[in-house]
């Protein structure tokens, strides 16, 4: 829009002229403030009719005032003066080595692997569904610490088993 016109813009839902200095309404929602969308309104009842086809869950129209005329046409200005092309950054000059360059290798056993997190490995319902099927009996909660304590022990012997064979994969016949 041209700061030259008689108006700052048009409502976005009746498309009504909103003046320079005039009151207008937008969406509290961040959606229908941006720069492209920017919708404008020149009355509650035109921000009113704009929700049924946004789907906001929660929004209100906030009371505003356009700018005037001069501090438009400086936002227009500033939009479209040609912007100056960014210098072109400066490609790293190499360093020159009298060496290659070394690469520090440590043996696998000096690596310390982080400690694994001691979470419940079991779904708890479905154990105690099990067991109740089984049996008809209850199940203590602690029974999932000592069960993940075990499956813990088991997977540690079948990684040990795997990594012996040279593979990075566990196996079923690993267990």
């Amino acid at each position: 829009m041209s700061a030259d016109t008689g108006f700052w813009r048009r409502c976005s839902s009746c498309k009504k002229e909103i003046g320079f200095q005039a009151t207008h309404w937008v969406c509290s929602v961040s959606t229908c403030n941006r720069k492209r969308t920017g919708l404008v309104f020149c009355s509650t009842s035109c921000w009113d009719a704009h929700l049924p086809t946004m789907n906001h869950r929660e929004a209100w129209a906030e009371e505003r005032r356009s700018p005037t005329r001069e501090a438009w046409a400086r936002e227009q200005a500033e939009e479209t003066a040609p912007r100056a092309p960014a210098a072109p950054a400066a490609a790293p000059k190499p360093v020159p080595r009298s060496e290659p360059a070394r690469i520090l290798v440590r043996p696998a056993a000096a690596v310390r692997a982080p400690e694994p997190p001691q979470d419940i490995l079991v779904v708890v319902s479905k154990l105690k569904a099990y067991v109740r099927a089984r049996s008809g009996m209850n199940t203590a909660d602690a029974v999932a610490e000592v069960l993940s304590d075990r499956l813990r022990r088991l997977c540690d012997e079948a990684i040990r088993r795997a990594g012996a064979e040279g593979r990075k994969t566990v196996l079923e016949r690993d267990f």
